[in-house]
């Protein structure tokens, strides 16, 4: 089977978001050939280069999203009048949708509001494909997206009736930037990967991530019919929301990137033939996007546990009477409420001693973890004297790699109990680590946490120190109630949470994909007429059976436009 891995901002750059399960994934599934086709987002993370890849990567072409310059492309007055048709069509709908429009009256409301969804929907696919289209048979759209006329038919939506409240309010310098910000959005529309020589030669697109990447799948399944499944380990249009809610980004502009987005992520649920998520927070937010709940798959991200499976082999060498929290310093962690709830503990048992062990720092984490210690000096005032060492202080930080901690796996084994207290989290990686070590664990009911303990380790409600400090205190004091917890820990881990687990669900699902929805490819010949048997089945088995061209030459029957070139940056590597 060919698949082509759609990424943004990860794998197979170095450092890149979701590189870590994709790289396993592709490693993993070895009978399969991988084409890697990744969007960039700064130029710093294309100057850092790509991880080592394994053989069964074929290719990878890549482009980036940060730079969509000016492709030198002139339209006819044809082509410019389609434009303007099919981008006004699309801001029409943007501003219709910023607003959620007014509820509709009578008794059939629901009924009613969702028609108009649908029909929106419908709307916003027509305007995307056309564009894309558009920039198809042109060779270009980047031109077109920075000319003056988006910026008037932003305009003319945003003024005409029916608009939202927050788009009538958009001024000049917002809708400036509203169409600098689509013009970058629509960026993938443009480039050169959604022929038979790309991904219309693959089986299966799958797209790592929501957002541009989905919409990439979108456009490779449009122009040539390559099923698409779609996988979010974080629902991108939260990060979306966030990140415009904290930049300071005008309210007319948030709401029309918002509406423009989650037209995206409703268009890919739509069509994908399935979409995964890592946890119950993820789904819910597919969910509300309109995805169909039979689509839906719960894939957990795995983890290698080798390197801390040993460590749950001997729960003996643990200290009774030590906590560990291990991860990256920052704000969010809330070390302040776990640093109160030890002392609550220390009170009450004055051999208890707390390890605040860290794996990293974040951009503010350095001045907080200064914090944190100067407020471990006053909640220990007579034991303050000398270094945060173990055995000195009831209080230590550490760092991984150092004498008392070198590897996680030995730092999660030296305690009695493992604590997060965290009071924003995604999937608590950490936690999982804790759980294949045998750990029994105290954590705030935050993220996925819930979802990943699954009643094998307490939880209490974040920003509440003295529920933390109860819920230590109670397996402190019951060496055998933590090792109940620690040994259905571990179990659990190792049945739901490894990179095996993962692999081999992907796995499934490739075949169930391509079982329901095989890609039909027509060979042309010299005259234009169909070459019989020219595709035959062993042309899926890794080799040169049929030689090159049937799969370069290969077309849809139901789409057979000539490919056309665009001037939009593209580079491509061998694997």
């Amino acid at each position: 089977m060919r698949i082509g891995l759609v990424t943004e901002g990860g794998y197979p750059y170095v450092g890149g978001d979701v590189g870590f399960w994709c790289e396993r994934l592709v490693r993993g599934l070895g009978q399969h050939e991988f084409d890697l086709y990744a969007l960039s987002r700064s130029r710093r993370q294309e100057d850092a280069g790509w991880v080592p890849l394994p053989p069964q990567v074929s290719r990878v072409r890549t482009a980036p999203l940060w730079a969509a310059e000016d492709d030198g492309i002139t339209y006819g007055r044809r082509a410019r009048r389609r434009f303007a048709e099919c981008y006004g069509e699309l801001a029409s709908v943007l501003v219709t949708a910023s607003g959620g429009g007014p509820d509709s009256p009578g008794d059939h409301g629901e009924a009613v509001g969702q028609d108009r969804a649908d029909d929106e929907a419908d709307r916003f696919g027509s305007a995307l494909y056309g564009l894309a289209e558009l920039a198809r048979d042109e060779g270009g759209l980047v031109g077109a997206l920075r000319s003056e006329t988006a910026v008037r038919a932003l305009e003319r939506a945003c003024r005409a009736p029916g608009a939202s409240r927050a788009a009538r309010e958009a001024r000049v310098p917002d809708l400036l930037a509203a169409a600098g910000h689509l013009r970058q959005a629509l960026s993938p529309l443009a480039v050169d990967w959604y022929e038979d020589d790309g991904l219309g030669a693959a089986d299966l697109c799958h797209a790592a991530a929501g957002g541009a990447a989905a919409l990439s799948g979108l456009l490779a399944r449009h122009f040539t019919g390559v099923p698409l499944l779609v996988t979010e380990y974080g629902a991108r249009l939260r990060a979306h929301h966030l990140a415009t809610g904290a930049d300071g980004t005008a309210p007319a502009v948030r709401a029309l990137l918002a509406a423009f987005h989650g037209g995206v992520a409703a268009e890919a649920y739509r069509q994908a033939a399935l979409v995964t998520h890592g946890n119950a927070h993820t789904r819910r937010w597919q969910e509300r996007c309109g995805a169909e709940r039979a689509k839906l798959r719960t894939v957990h991200p795995g983890m290698d546990a080798a390197g801390f499976a040993g460590a749950g082999e001997s729960p003996e060498a643990a200290d009774p009477d030590t906590l560990v929290w291990a991860g990256r310093v920052e704000p969010a962690k809330d070390l302040v409420s776990l640093l109160h709830a030890f002392a609550q503990v220390h009170r009450q048992e004055p051999k208890a001693r707390l390890r605040i062990v860290s794996t990293a720092t974040g951009s503010d984490g350095t001045a907080y973890l200064g914090h944190c210690r100067a407020l471990a000096a006053q909640l220990f005032p007579d034991e303050a004297e000398g270094p945060h060492t173990v055995g000195d202080n009831p209080v230590s930080f550490e760092e991984v790699g150092g004498p008392e901690a070198p590897t996680l796996a030995e730092v999660y084994a030296s305690g009695a109990v493992i604590v997060l207290s965290s009071v924003v989290e995604g999937f608590p990686i950490g936690l999982v680590e804790a759980m294949f070590c045998g750990c029994a664990t105290v954590s705030t009911d935050v993220g996925a946490v819930v979802e990943v303990i699954g009643g094998t380790g307490l939880v209490v409600p974040p920003r509440n120190p003295r529920a933390l400090a109860d819920a230590c205190m109670a397996l402190l004091r019951d060496p055998e109630r933590r090792a109940r917890l620690g040994a259905a820990a571990r179990a659990r881990a190792l049945e739901l949470f490894t990179v095996e687990q993962n692999i081999a669900a992907f796995h499934g699902m490739y075949l169930e994909i391509v079982s329901h929805c095989p890609v039909r490819r027509v060979v042309l010949g010299e005259t234009g007429e169909p070459l019989p048997f020219a595709v035959p089945a062993e042309a899926h088995v890794p080799g040169s059976w049929t030689g090159p061209p049937a799969r370069v030459a290969a077309r849809r029957a139901t789409d057979s436009p000539a490919p056309c070139p665009t001037p939009m940056t593209t580079t491509e590597a061998s694997g």
